[in-house]
């Protein structure tokens, strides 16, 4: 059974900074591209941050890019998301998801809340 648990969320002031972490099991990490997909209040989904099997490969929304950054550890079979300077538009919930292909999942976690507030 595929499962992805994310942790890590919670409230920061602007400016601040929070990182997430995302617990993969029941398939092969290494193999598939993962990534970080946001939520905000009423609103739809909002694709964040990719990364390759390796690693060595990144790509980020325009509205967190030079902000957060996306990274990998294969052999604990962990994403994570750091994310610096944060503001209130940030404010949403995270979802790590397992990528098919292009902006396509077929796996995600149960989110968390991260809540960008002063």
């Amino acid at each position: 059974e595929v499962q992805l648990v994310e942790s890590g969320g919670g409230l920061v002031q602007p400016g601040g900074s929070l990182r997430l972490s995302c617990v993969a099991s029941g398939f092969t990490f290494s193999s598939p591209v993962m990534s970080w997909v946001r939520q905000a209040p009423g609103k739809g989904l909002e694709w964040v941050s990719s990364i390759n099997s390796g690693g060595d490969s990144t790509s980020d929304a325009d509205s967190v890019k030079g902000r957060f950054t996306i990274s990998r550890d294969n052999a604990k079979n962990t994403l994570y998301l750091q994310m610096n300077s944060l503001k209130p538009e940030d404010t949403a919930v995270y979802y790590c998801a397992k990528q098919i292909s292009g902006s396509n999942w077929d796996y995600w976690g149960q989110g968390t809340q991260v809540t960008v507030s002063s």
